[in-house]
């Protein structure tokens, strides 16, 4: 871990990127005390396997009714408010 100043680091920001990407962690600080710490992202991506959801999500058969008529109105206020056009799913 490796300290500096806001102006030190104004004037190298890649080269303490780079540090930062090799794991280093730095802190830049001013006059007054510690402003940041600079650390790199580390993403945590792990695999996707198609199918690990599978028996985790119930849809009822309520689900392929009609809606209300109050809350279809609703829905179609917002298509007319949008200009969106007439879209048929099937």
């Amino acid at each position: 871990m490796s300290t500096v100043t806001l102006q030190y680091a104004k004037a190298h920001l890649a080269r303490l990127i780079a540090k930062a990407r090799e794991g280093q962690e730095i802190r830049i600080s001013n006059g007054h005390g510690l402003l940041v710490r600079l650390q790199p992202v580390r993403l945590n991506r792990k695999e996707r396997m198609p199918g690990s959801m599978k028996g985790l999500l119930k849809i009822g058969p309520a689900f392929f009714e009609p809606l209300p008529d109050a809350e279809q109105e609703v829905w179609e206020s917002y298509r007319a408010l949008f200009h969106m056009q007439d879209v048929n799913c099937l």
